[in-house]
């Protein structure tokens, strides 16, 4: 059996009871950095075997990980925050393992769109969720295509670029776009800023930016 195991976004207090028994009961946790898992895994009390599966060596470790769960091992997938697979490694372990008939299941749990959009006070009956933007190549593309969405759009950013994204959304999207901008949710110091996108760049440039960002903008009326 491969597991995709979420884990917290910040708050360790998410991790559900299940996903810890899960991990104690698997032969091996993947773990998309070891030394991220690593405080995790001790301050439950979880004591496996952990290799790292991250972006540079997925291509390469699919195979033998396959190998692994066709021997009867059974394999936990962890990403350093959130659910495996959104927006971190996963799929082509995920994909592959369904090509060859094996058993794949993912865990219920933390991921830092669904209470961000919740947290939005935008339209949540339809959205669609585009991660991270391509930073260069395809970047222009894809927010020319985006003008004409009408369900509310959820974005990752980092902080370094979260400033400049607002301002390119403005030049697409209009400066009155209603949006939500939240960061380091489940955690102390979490806040959600909404508003219109001229209103989140103005607060954005007086106040100091850290954490990971969720962008929630409001689709097309």
């Amino acid at each position: 059996m491969l597991y995709l195991v979420p884990t917290p976004i910040g708050n360790l207090e998410d991790m559900t009871f299940r996903a810890i028994r899960i991990l104690k009961e698997v032969d091996i946790i993947l773990a998309e950095d070891t030394r991220t898992s690593a405080p995790l895994l001790k301050h439950f009390g979880i004591e496996k075997k952990v290799f790292a599966h991250h972006q540079h060596n997925e291509h390469k470790a699919v195979t033998e990980i396959i190998r692994f769960l066709k021997e009867g091992q059974h394999i936990a997938l962890i990403s350093d925050a959130g659910t495996p697979a959104i927006s971190d490694p996963g799929f082509l372990l995920v994909r592959e393992a369904i090509k060859e008939g094996l058993e794949v299941q993912c865990l219920p749990g933390a991921t830092a769109f669904v209470p961000a959009l919740v947290n939005s006070g935008l339209p949540n009956d339809r959205f669609c969720f585009e991660g991270f933007l391509p930073v260069k190549k395809g970047r222009q593309t894809r927010l020319k295509q985006l003008t004409e969405e009408k369900r509310t759009m959820i974005f990752y950013e980092s902080p370094h670029r979260i400033l400049k994204t607002i301002e390119e959304f403005i030049a697409y999207f209009g400066e009155d776009r209603e949006a939500s901008i939240s960061r380091e949710l489940s955690k102390l110091y979490e806040e959600t800023v909404r508003g219109t996108l001229a209103t989140l760049k103005l607060h954005f440039e007086q106040h100091p930016i850290k954490g990971e960002f969720v962008f929630c903008v409001g689709g097309k009326t």
